[in-house]
């Protein structure tokens, strides 16, 4: 009788310890969408070219858009979009909410430190934006001067490194170039490519472009640490891209110039 006791509750024991194995084994599936044939991309669309809300199809667009949607076509993943503000982006990447960023995302030693990158993928640098009477020719020009910049961006880091200068910051790079269109700040740090866009499309605002100096910079797709698997699948996919000539076509498409061809493939922080 006793004996008969002990093996029931040893195979009831057992049989817990099995169910609660098999819970948590499930559980461990469900870190990331890219266990599916899915994607989750986070991009925060106002960073035009490369990534915006079209006026007519409120459909997202650019550069960086049509590249992650032709990554996914080639590693055979559905693309899910995801509108995330720029700051937010690594956390959400950290916490597996997004799998992927494609937000004109700039590799620094710092990001590396938090998260993976793909191979660069834009050579960018930085711009100095301000209205025709500013009478801004240097850095030197920029002293004790207001500046608006996005949240979170190696522009803003510049800017706030400038002597005396009261740096404003916006969650989107349209609000830092609004602001100085409206007098609120005497100049803007935005990426050079974002400003010759702006531009092009809006030529009675009457602004000045100038190159920060000593900015060249390249942009990548972020992922979790832990995705050193999609990070190889991306990276063969833009490889591959820039074999046959499709990396270069988007490219033109969006910018009217060819491709960098000496873009390099790792960047080494020592």
């Amino acid at each position: 009788m006793f004996n008969k006791k002990v093996k029931k509750l040893v195979l009831g024991g057992l049989m817990v310890v099995m169910a609660a194995s098999l819970i948590g084994g499930c559980g461990s599936n469900t870190t990331s969408s890219t266990a599916n044939n899915k994607i989750v991309v986070g991009t925060n669309a106002t960073f035009v070219p490369f990534e915006f809300k079209d006026d007519k199809s409120q459909d997202y667009t650019g550069f960086d858009i049509e590249l992650i949607r032709a990554i996914g076509k080639r590693i055979n993943k559905d693309v899910e979009l995801k509108n995330v503000s720029f700051d937010a982006l690594i956390p959400a990447l950290n916490t597996h909410d997004i799998d992927v960023a494609a937000s004109g995302m700039t590799i620094t030693k710092a990001r590396s430190e938090k998260v993976l990158f793909s191979s660069p993928y834009y050579e960018n640098a930085l711009a100095i934006v301000y209205k025709d009477n500013g009478n801004i020719h240097s850095l030197d020009d920029l002293k004790n001067k207001k500046i608006a910049a996005q949240m979170g961006t190696t522009g803003s880091d510049l800017a706030h490194k400038i002597e005396g200068t009261t740096v404003k910051v916006f969650d989107h790079s349209n609000e830092a170039l609004l602001e100085l269109l409206n007098g609120g700040v005497d100049a803007t740090v935005i990426d050079l490519p974002v400003a010759q866009y702006y531009s092009t499309k809006h030529p009675d605002a009457k602004i000045q472009i100038l190159a920060y100096p000593n900015t060249k910079e390249y942009l990548g797709l972020a992922m979790n640490k832990d995705n050193k698997a999609l990070q190889e699948q991306i990276n063969k996919a833009i490889a591959d891209m820039k074999a046959d000539g499709e990396f270069n076509t988007l490219y033109k498409k969006w910018f009217n110039v060819d491709a960098p061809a000496d873009m390099p493939v790792v960047l080494d922080f020592k």
